[in-house]
């Protein structure tokens, strides 16, 4: 019989390994190319094109359609295209040398100060809602444990006292402190700024933020509206304060021993 004959000749061990070798190749080959769609194709600390992009290709284009009517985003093409003009400048001409700053780093948004151009939109939860919102405007949310910042004074890694707390922001659907909102005036001059909690201390009596002195608070990029933040705006306070820790003081950029 035919059956017979071929699968007695036949090795279905040595098939199923074989295709499952097959398998895995075309799952780490699908894999790779699905995560270059964001980042690639590789460029140069200079923002020239990478001479080596790597073995794997970068994948055709894929529009994704966003929840919540925000429309479609194509990658990897949809990339944002226009790379701004970093202010660094490198110290040497060999390639991987360090740069070092030519302006401001904290207002140019270099190093640790560097941010990435997410969307400028507030983050939704499921509901389609503003994930993070002013405790001062949401009645169901109140201090039940810990203590409350509100009304103590804000003092800079210079020992500078800078305002008060005057709010907290509170990521909805976690039920988490991601800022707070300090007056830069304790008689309220409305120069409000918010504190990102990873980067604050909240003590008995202040609440220290040590990466920024009182000459940078001033400084704390802003957010367009007074109930919500968006992604871009976090990125770019969030690395604002992350560039402090380096850049507030000169003498932090010395090596320490």
């Amino acid at each position: 019989m035919v059956g017979t004959e071929f699968f007695g000749n036949f090795d279905l061990a040595s098939a199923a390994i074989w295709l499952f070798y097959i398998f895995f190749a075309g799952l780490i080959y699908y894999l790779q190319t699905e995560n270059m769609r964001e980042g690639y194709p590789l460029e140069t600390d200079d923002g020239a094109p990478a001479p080596n992009q790597g073995p794997f290709p970068v994948p055709k284009d894929k529009t994704f359609i966003l929840p919540h009517g925000r429309g479609e985003v194509t990658v990897p093409s949809g990339q944002n295209p226009d790379r701004p003009v970093l202010a660094l400048q490198r110290t040497s001409k060999a390639a991987g040398s360090p740069y070092v700053p030519t302006g401001d780093p904290m207002m140019d948004g270099v190093g640790p100060a560097a941010w990435a151009p997410r969307r400028d939109v507030p983050e939704l939860d499921a509901h389609g809602h503003a994930k993070i919102k002013p405790m001062s405007k949401l009645e169901d949310f109140h201090v039940s444990a810990g203590t409350d910042p509100r009304g103590k004074a804000v003092v800079t890694g210079d020992g500078e006292v800078v305002g008060r707390v005057i709010d907290m922001w509170i990521d909805v659907p976690e039920q988490l402190v991601r800022y707070m909102t300090v007056d830069l005036n304790p008689e309220g001059s409305g120069q409000t700024r918010l504190i990102p909690m990873n980067f604050a201390r909240i003590k008995s009596d202040r609440v220290a933020v040590r990466s920024l002195y009182a000459g940078n608070m001033a400084g704390i990029p802003t957010t367009k509206s007074d109930a919500e933040i968006t992604l871009l705006e976090e990125e770019k306070i969030t690395a604002y304060y992350g560039g402090g820790t380096l850049y507030a003081d000169p003498a932090r950029l010395e090596p320490k021993f």
